[in-house]
């Protein structure tokens, strides 16, 4: 069965669309900045209007307006079709109790959705969102599933990260030999997969194959040797039935984190993966947690669409145990094949396949 992927909207402190948002990586433009953070300066991927416009009911809203008028008229309301939410906080601001349960319920209001799921398994959430909406429409329990992903960054959210001493004091610069830790983003974004060609305005991609993995290595750090992401990588492409020269570019979790890169180095070193042209994009949008995959997954088929590798922002010098083929300027290319990666804590870790249609 061919399952396509596309109507991808993206919202970002560098644009509303993912035109927009493409279009600033394109001109190598980050949304970080320095933000005011208990009495002294942080540097965040943050809306800089604290408004109803950019809370985490309304970005929902706002990406799923767009998406639905890039689909066929009935999709949203139809019996085979399934809305799935990946955030690890949802709207924690408001309350943490039911801080999704509400969210959910609203969407299903003003869309008329019939089904709904949430998928929170940490920074893996949206690529394992994806494939969950993937392997139901392979299944043939629906025939349509809207992903969505979105994160704001919270005070519980950011005292989280500094109680790790994960935050860095700089903008992050994955795989780069300078890495100091993680710079937190905020955003929301959402693509369709289908059965049916037909739903979509624009031409779709191909969605292949996806799966996860959980290594079980530690509450919060990653496994030396890339168990958990070398084995979900190699039964991917298994199950793709390709092999790691068939793949054009990877868009890597990327956290700048001095562990989580060393582990990707690793396990894409074992995959015999390192020539591939690769990049992360948490320079330009910083880490948008359970957003992060979709969002992520978004740029890729931008990428595709456009036929621009876009390089890695803050990345100069090699500092992983492994080297691998950072991209250090955007490069024109034919992308045929993208394969997204992911990590999150608890060890788990996941990874799909995009495909030219």
């Amino acid at each position: 069965m061919n399952i396509y992927i596309g109507a991808e909207n993206i919202i970002t402190p560098l644009g509303t669309t993912a035109g927009e948002n493409f279009s600033a990586l394109y001109k190598n433009f980050s949304g970080i900045k320095k933000f005011g953070f208990d009495n002294k300066d942080i540097y965040l991927s943050k809306f800089s209007n604290i408004d109803a416009n950019h809370s985490f009911d309304s970005l929902l809203s706002s990406c799923l307006d767009v998406i639905k008028s890039c689909l066929s008229r009935d999709v949203f309301s139809s019996d085979k079709t399934l809305l799935v939410l990946s955030t690890t906080k949802g709207n924690i601001e408001n309350g943490v109790v039911d801080a999704i349960g509400r969210s959910i319920n609203n969407l299903q209001s003003k869309f008329s959705f019939k089904h709904t799921l949430v998928v929170s398994n940490a920074c893996a959430s949206g690529v394992i969102a994806i494939n969950t909406g993937a392997n139901l429409i392979r299944s043939r329990v629906y025939e349509n599933v809207i992903v969505l992903g979105c994160d704001i960054i919270s005070d519980f959210v950011l005292y989280g990260f500094k109680s790790l001493f994960a935050i860095s004091e700089n903008p992050c610069t994955p795989f780069d030999k300078d890495r100091t830790g993680i710079t937190l983003g905020e955003g929301c974004a959402g693509l369709v997969l289908s059965a049916n060609r037909s739903v979509f305005n624009e031409v779709p991609m191909k969605y292949v194959e996806g799966t996860s993995s959980n290594d079980a290595n530690h509450i919060s750090g990653p496994s030396r040797t890339g168990e958990g992401l070398y084995r979900t990588i190699k039964k991917t492409l298994e199950l793709a039935g390709m092999g790691e020269r068939e793949v054009d570019f990877i868009s890597a979790h990327g956290t700048a984190t001095v562990y989580n890169d060393d582990m990707e180095s690793v396990a894409f070193d074992r995959l015999n993966m390192n020539h591939i042209p690769l990049n992360s994009f948490k320079g330009y949008f910083g880490h948008t947690l359970g957003a992060a995959g979709v969002i992520e997954t978004a740029m890729c088929l931008q990428s595709m669409r456009n036929s621009m590798l876009i390089k890695s922002l803050g990345f100069k010098n090699h500092g992983t145990v492994k080297q691998m083929n950072v991209l250090t300027e955007n490069r024109p290319a034919s992308i045929d094949t993208v394969l997204k990666t992911s990590s999150g804590f608890g060890g788990c870790n996941a990874s799909l396949i995009l495909k030219r249609s």
